[in-house]
């Protein structure tokens, strides 16, 4: 069993998905027409994508964290440098681990939901973790 897709919420579409194309490469992906609300479909890799999706009202969780909600994503190391900077630039929170592993990752806060993702090193040495 593989991911297929995970969907996340806004109450704005075109900014979320502008900040993951101009800071993690994602593209748009074309949708089906029968999707009943505001919508971006975005390519992650692999046949994977995110949905961005427009919900009224929406509030992100008080429970994203290291320890709580988040979206874990694989990139190259020698990049998380101006990785870093394009995230900064765009008004994303870079925030530090609370715990050590054997392998470079960090975590930052999207300006636009206030969601949280880790950024792994994508060649991590040492035994893959049990997450």
């Amino acid at each position: 069993m593989s991911l297929s897709h995970l969907t996340l919420s806004t109450c704005d579409v075109e900014k979320t998905a502008a900040f993951f194309e101009k800071t993690l490469g994602y593209v748009r992906d074309p949708f089906p027409g029968n999707v009943p609300c505001e919508t971006a479909w975005l390519n992650i890799g692999r046949g994977q994508q995110i949905h961005v999706v427009y919900v009224e009202g929406f509030e992100v969780s008080p429970f994203e964290g290291e320890f709580g909600r988040h979206i874990a994503v694989y990139y190259p190391r020698p990049q998380f440098g101006a990785l870093k900077q394009r995230l900064q630039q765009h008004g994303a929170e870079l925030i530090e681990p609370l715990r050590a592993t054997p392998f470079e990752r960090f975590f930052f806060r999207d300006p636009v939901n206030g969601y949280v993702f880790e950024v792994i090193d994508q060649d991590r040495s040492g035994q893959p973790e049990r997450r």
